[in-house]
């Protein structure tokens, strides 16, 4: 069902989230923001007959408590009624009431307020997820380019279950798989503060 490709997750596919307001002098700041060429949080389970698609309204924040990388804090909010995967009927029935459930559960959270790094350049995001109004913990495993530099791209990616989730259902005529796989793709630059330190 959902690949977080690249999400999970531009504002509404556009937007950039600073995390100045009020943010301490002596901590990192960071605004993120689609890498060139735009970005898409895009999904992806496999299927009798391709289901992929992108998200195309989504919202991400990535704020720090200190200059050590672990004491990030990341959210990510999707709106459910942006997904497109180029199909109306695939659209109409994943944002039913069997799928994202998207007219009482119109957004797709991730929050983390831990960041663990597993790699010169890799990285753990345990958080809690949560889809048509269920959560649960997840991991979001992520790898940056351009480490130090001060702006650089984060990739990540992410799997679950859909009926953990409460998504039992198929589509008629498409045989659908469990395993939900997410991809992220997005570009966070530092605006403000000291350098952020990494384990070596």
């Amino acid at each position: 069902m959902i690949r977080l490709g690249a999400l999970l997750l531009g504002a509404a596919m556009v937007v950039a989230f600073p995390a100045r307001a009020q943010a301490p002098a002596d901590v990192p700041v960071f605004v993120m923001t689609p890498p060139e060429g735009g970005f898409k949080i895009t999904f992806n389970v496999k299927a009798s007959v391709p289901i992929e698609g992108v998200f195309e309204k989504w919202q991400a924040t990535l704020k720090f408590a200190s200059r050590d990388v672990t004491t990030g804090v990341l959210d990510i909010k999707v709106d459910a009624n942006s997904v497109n995967t180029g199909s109306g009927l695939k659209d109409g029935k994943l944002k039913g009431k069997d799928f994202f459930d998207a007219k009482d559960n119109p957004y797709i959270t991730f929050h983390s307020d831990k960041i663990e790094q597993t790699g010169p350049t890799t990285f753990n995001i345990p958080g809690t997820f949560t889809i048509r109004g269920v959560s649960k913990p997840e991991t979001l495993s992520l790898t940056l380019e351009g480490k130090g530099t001060g702006t650089g791209t984060v990739k990540g990616s992410m799997a679950f279950d859909r009926k953990d989730y409460g998504m039992n259902s198929g589509i008629p005529f498409i045989k659908i798989a469990d395993r939900v796989e997410v991809d992220v793709t997005l570009q966070a630059k530092q605006v403000s503060g000291p350098k952020l330190i990494y384990k070596e």
